[in-house]
């Protein structure tokens, strides 16, 4: 694959200058050179000062907890209350003095999380070694893509198998997009990433023999799967919230939504006031903003080293995969503060879901996600059929591998066998998928969890083909990273499903996202530590300016009354009523109104015309929603979702407008073949400001007096 010097850069509608007045708030962000001449700051060791402080030292550290037992509730278990009302008193943090807890608030650790699955926790668990680390998740803490992931982790374990085969096998299905870097280092690692994760507790199917159990999914040329059954993110999860909620240094923040990054603008300047120079201009992340759901309260994160493990955002098309939660936060929020973003336009749609339409499966709930049946269903040998019973075996009219083919080649001949089908007049939008001829008792075995699904919407697996189709699953693309997971917004870190590491190129290999998302965490770390340790002490006057400038916003806010205005839908505003966490009118049909526009042009197939006519809508939904915001004080949790959506939208679209050839899984019936010169990644081009909006950012001036020590103080309060 090309380096990065040589992406395809998609244009902005508007030119996003990067250089914006300093008035309206929008700074850029510029590192003095003198970064290492400022004045060393020890850090309080009392524990009362750990809210506002850096790193805690030994004396300052909160005993150690003890693990706590993760209770499943997932939406398999609907019955359990987790709104954030019911959850509050277990994840808000501490009161004030006076008992009541404030309006606004500042956090300072040395390690900011914005996500709870495989990758943000694998992080904090390894983070929490060098410091404190805050985990901050929009919604109940295993609440996420990680836990519904059932196939497995792939990884080579076999003697039999080697690091060439896996790495072969990532490139054919990302149609020689991944870069070679980053597909070596994740299978090179593979296997220290699955025993990290059994000590850290995780119970994955074992043989007869005691050995690590390995099946087979499609793409794969040798059997390479680790699993837990059929529940493997389920058990993932599990080990490491144990792991993490028991460890001393990690504190979780459970219905926080993340608003934006914060980032800030240093301004060097001598004792007379008159600017220095410097040639190191970049853009410093030093926290985020996030709202507790609880109660609307404003809690500022700030810590040297934030990472964005936010997941995906099946929630852009109208079916999909994917929990509630996965709204394209991580991707939207890293592209308002100017990082690069890359290869958008490789969505992933399962070819497996469970299909609850006319003639298919019973649905649970009329607001359900799609239920997926898992790659390793045809792994075990599972055939696919154009009729529920008797019928044609289809895929050998597309495919040599048949089922076994990688999933954007799935997915294609699905949808095409469903189109004709419908144009032939038949009822059921789908396939089928028959396990009927294998042994039941090994079917059940095998896929506990999935059988039980099935069997309560009214399928029995072992004698009854299952209804399935296409489902929104994967985003491929999202924020780059290099090796490290370091985005090009220094301070940012990027893991998992909203990171571009360059492992998946322009298809995703069946397991490979639990193995990336751990690698990758792993290896972010180490270089948040390094970072920790090299300019740690250096930025804490930084962090110190940047959250008295945040408290003078905040409280200028309170003494103006401002507070965030929610339309809302079925609800009163009343005592004890959230409005934060209302569906608002204009928000709903906002999404609505995305997940049409993008299922119609950016689905399994596409058209130039219809990706461009649709970019053109999201343009106008964005100005719409801003608008809408900015006369809300910012509006509620669904208003913020909406927006995020809509920047994936937008950038998902450009991406794809700007790729003029089909591979993997872009397929544009304007040019249908692949084009060797288009073998390259698709840069969404960043500080588009106009369209995709600004992270709220810091203006901050360092004067630097003759013994090259700088004091720092704010320029103007947190501003966008």
């Amino acid at each position: 694959m090309a380096s990065l010097a040589s992406i395809r850069a998609v244009p902005a509608c508007s030119s996003g200058a990067r250089r914006v007045e300093a008035a309206s708030g929008r700074v850029p962000v510029s590192r003095i050179s003198a970064i290492g001449r400022f004045a060393r700051h020890d850090r309080p060791s009392s524990s009362a000062a750990a809210s506002v402080s850096g790193r805690l030292s030994a004396a300052g550290r909160r005993a150690p907890r003890a693990a706590r037992a993760i209770v499943d509730a997932s939406k398999t278990h609907p019955d359990e209350d987790k709104s954030p009302t019911a959850r509050a008193p277990a994840s808000a943090p501490a009161s004030s003095a006076s008992g009541r807890t404030p309006p606004s608030e500042t956090v300072r650790v040395d390690f900011l999380v914005i996500g709870s699955g495989i990758s943000g926790l694998s992080y904090a668990l390894e983070a929490a070694r060098h410091g404190t680390v805050a985990i901050v998740t929009k919604d109940v803490a295993y609440e996420g893509s990680t836990h519904y992931a059932q196939g497995g982790i792939s990884a080579v374990i076999a003697e039999d198998d080697t690091v060439e085969a896996h790495v072969e096998d990532t490139h054919v299905a990302g149609d020689r997009l991944c870069d070679p870097a980053a597909v070596e280092t994740v299978c090179r690692e593979g296997r220290a990433a699955v025993q990290k994760l059994v000590a850290f507790g995780a119970a994955f199917t074992r043989d007869e023999r005691g050995d690590l159990h390995l099946a087979r999914e499609g793409g794969h040329s040798e059997k390479r799967i680790v699993h837990a059954d059929d529940m493997t993110g389920k058990e993932i999860e599990r080990a490491l919230l144990e792991s993490a909620r028991a460890h001393e240094n990690v504190t979780f923040y459970e219905f926080h939504a993340a608003r934006d990054l914060v980032t800030a603008t240093t301004v060097a300047c001598d004792g007379d006031g008159n600017t220095i120079l410097s040639c190191d201009e970049t853009t410093r992340c030093v926290g985020a903003e996030t709202t507790r759901r609880a109660d609307g309260a404003r809690l500022t994160f700030l810590a040297p080293c934030t990472l964005l493990a936010a997941g995906g955002a099946g929630q852009l098309f109208p079916s999909t995969t994917n929990p509630s939660v996965s709204t394209g936060d991580g991707v939207a929020m890293a592209v308002r503060a100017g990082a690069r973003v890359a290869n958008m336009e490789f969505v992933q749609f399962h070819p497996t879901a469970l299909y609850t339409g006319p003639g298919g499966a019973k649905k649970r709930a009329q607001t359900e996600n799609a239920f997926l049946v898992t790659e390793a269903v045809r792994g075990h040998g599972g055939r696919l059929f154009d009729a529920p019973t008797g019928g044609c075996r289809f895929m050998e009219r597309y495919d040599d591998r048949l089922e076994l083919a990688p999933r954007d080649v799935v997915a294609r001949a699905i949808d095409r066998e469903i189109k004709a089908a419908l144009e032939a007049g038949k009822e059921a939008a789908c396939v089928w998928l028959d396990v009927t001829h294998l042994d039941a008792d090994d079917t059940l075995r095998a896929f506990p969890g999935i059988a039980k699904e099935l069997r309560e919407r009214g399928v029995d697996m072992t004698s009854q083909r299952i209804p399935v189709t296409p489902a929104a699953h994967y985003l491929c693309g999202g924020v780059v990273t290099d090796l490290d997971g370091a985005t090009s917004v220094e301070g940012l870190f990027a893991c998992g499903e909203n990171a571009y590491t360059g492992v998946h190129g322009a298809n995703r290999l069946a397991s490979n996202s639990l193995l990336e998302a751990c690698v990758f965490a792993n290896r972010a770390v180490d270089a948040s530590a390094r970072r920790l340790d090299l300019v740690g002490d250096a930025l804490r006057p930084t962090l110190d300016a940047v959250q008295l400038c945040v408290e003078r916003g905040e409280a200028e806010r309170a003494a103006k009354g401002v507070v965030a205005l929610v339309d809302a839908i079925d609800a009163e505003i009343s005592d004890g009523f959230n409005p934060f966490d209302a569906n608002e009118t204009w928000s709903s049909a906002a999404r609505l109104e995305t997940q049409r526009v993008m299922w119609r042009a950016a689905g399994i197939v596409r058209e130039t015309e219809a990706l461009l006519a649709a970019q053109a809508e999201l343009e106008s939904l964005i100005k719409l929603c801003e608008a809408e915001m900015r006369a809300r004080n910012g509006g509620g949790l669904r208003a913020h979702e909406t927006r995020n959506l809509i920047v994936c939208g937008l950038c998902v679209l450009r991406s794809a407008a700007a790729r003029k050839e089909s591979r993997g899984l872009h397929y544009v019936l304007d040019f249908p073949d692949r084009v060797e010169a288009e073998r390259k990644p698709t840069l969404v081009e960043p500080y588009a400001t106009d369209v995709y909006g600004r992270a709220p950012a810091v203006s901050l001036v360092a004067t630097v007096n003759a013994g090259d020590e700088a004091e720092i103080r704010g320029a103007s309060a947190l501003a966008r």
